[in-house]
């Protein structure tokens, strides 16, 4: 018996197996998963780092500040034309204290000068305005009485005579210009009844006023007993310019007064030159020569007024031609500084890891007028900057002198410009800050090593 055995696959059988073979998931090989997950963690740290590089904030800048802008600016001192003999000082006014003196500051005789004081306490008893005249005087025979003792003591004098009649100012202007001892007398009895009453209120008036080395013992100054010092007269002649009535009165190189006075020529030939405005001159042989002097003189370009006195000198002539030398020397004591150069002098630069700069310079341009010699220290405080604008305020300058201070503003000259997003992006080092860290710091330092 034969047998037949069909080898054949049943079909449907055969399309079961096929269809469960494609169903089952194909399982990828181990290194194409590991590539393609590199690929994700890199494109991702890529996307990560520009993202970061473009947002991260910028390092900041410090600035680097010049040493030649914070050198000390130095005045010269002030070289006065003191007198070889004798004492003599100088005051500025609206400045406290002396600009300067030589010789002794102790109280000496002042001689005329003394009649400054007599005119500034009748003026202070009799309230004067500019303009004003005030009351008027009629002498008598005992005005011509003290003429004639000023004849025998041979000192100097102006013609009186019984009757006269001149208002307080003419009066003074005899007293001042002419230097009238027997005006500064006849004065001094018509406003306080007798000369001790009369040198009694100056020296009230003298310590009132805390003249405290001055003290009178009459009114022309003709006694040696009528002393002062040098810081006293400076600032009893800067009462006396302060004063409109009497600033005229010594102002003036002469004077037209009721006879028997007549025309009258002041003492001072200075007077009109050089700037002096006054005030008055002195002699006796315990005085010396002397002169109160007022001066106003251009410093810097401005009007100022100097007030000075020079005592004890040998001659007339050596106050004639010491004065104005002294007053020459102290318009060159005073230095006008132009702190900031204008606003040209740099004081502080920057330039950023990305190459941008920019320079600080002062917003304001301040002067100052300092007097001789003077030390003017300088101090600048500067932002750390990462960008900013052109004229952007970015910090200070400080001048200190004399106890005093002076502050300007600091502001950019040009803008400090931002980095593109390339050098964001190809400078992890310098936007990170990479270098400060101590790991980088030690790989810095090992590669150092290495390459040394």
């Amino acid at each position: 018996m034969t047998s037949a055995v069909d080898l054949e696959p049943d079909p449907e059988l055969g399309a079961s197996k096929a269809a469960a073979a494609a169903s089952k998931p194909r399982r990828l090989r181990r290194g194409a998963v590991a590539t393609i997950t590199t690929a994700s963690v890199v494109v991702l740290a890529i996307a990560a780092y520009v993202g970061g590089a473009l947002l991260h904030p910028l390092p900041a800048s410090a600035a680097v500040i010049p040493a030649d802008a914070i050198t000390p600016i130095e005045t010269a001192a002030v070289a006065p034309a003191w007198p070889t003999q004798g004492g003599a000082a100088v005051g500025l006014v609206g400045q406290p204290g002396l600009l300067g003196s030589s010789g002794s500051d102790a109280s000496v005789p002042i001689a005329s000068i003394t009649k400054t004081i007599t005119a500034l306490v009748l003026l202070d008893k009799y309230k004067l305005k500019a303009g004003q005249q005030g009351p008027t005087i009629t002498f008598g025979q005992a005005d011509v009485d003290i003429l004639n003792q000023v004849w025998s003591e041979n000192g100097s004098w102006a013609a009186v005579q019984a009757g006269e009649k001149l208002t307080l100012t003419q009066a003074m202007t005899a007293m001042m210009l002419k230097s009238a001892n027997n005006y500064a007398r006849s004065l001094a009895v018509w406003s306080y009844g007798s000369q001790p009453a009369f040198v009694n209120a100056a020296n009230a008036w003298l310590k009132s006023h805390g003249f405290t080395h001055t003290h009178m013992t009459d009114p022309s100054g003709f006694d040696p007993g009528s002393v002062s010092n040098m810081t006293d007269l400076v600032g009893i002649g800067e009462l006396a310019i302060a004063d409109p009535v009497l600033a005229k009165i010594v102002n003036s190189s002469s004077a037209t007064l009721p006879e028997p006075l007549g025309e009258i020529h002041n003492t001072d030939p200075l007077i009109g030159k050089n700037g002096i405005e006054g005030v008055k001159t002195g002699f006796t042989d315990q005085a010396g020569h002397c002169l109160l002097f007022a001066a106003t003189v251009d410093i810097n370009g401005t009007p100022r007024t100097l007030v000075g006195v020079m005592v004890g000198q040998p001659t007339y002539d050596a106050l004639w031609k010491g004065v104005p030398k002294l007053l020459t020397s102290y318009e060159q004591a005073f230095h006008k500084i132009d702190l900031t150069d204008a606003g040209k002098t740099i004081y502080a630069t920057y330039r950023t890891p990305w190459g941008a700069s920019t320079r600080l310079v002062a917003v304001t341009r301040p002067s100052v007028e300092i007097y001789s010699a003077s030390t003017v220290d300088i101090s600048v405080v500067a932002d750390k900057l990462t960008t900013a604008d052109a004229k952007e305020k970015a910090g200070t300058v400080t001048f200190t002198y004399g106890g005093k201070q002076v502050v300007a503003d600091l502001a950019t000259d040009a803008a400090l410009a931002a980095p593109s997003a390339g050098w964001r992006l190809t400078h992890p080092v310098e936007l990170f800050r990479l270098d400060e860290l101590p790991v980088w710091r030690d790989l810095f330092d090992k590669r150092s090593l290495l390459g040394s």
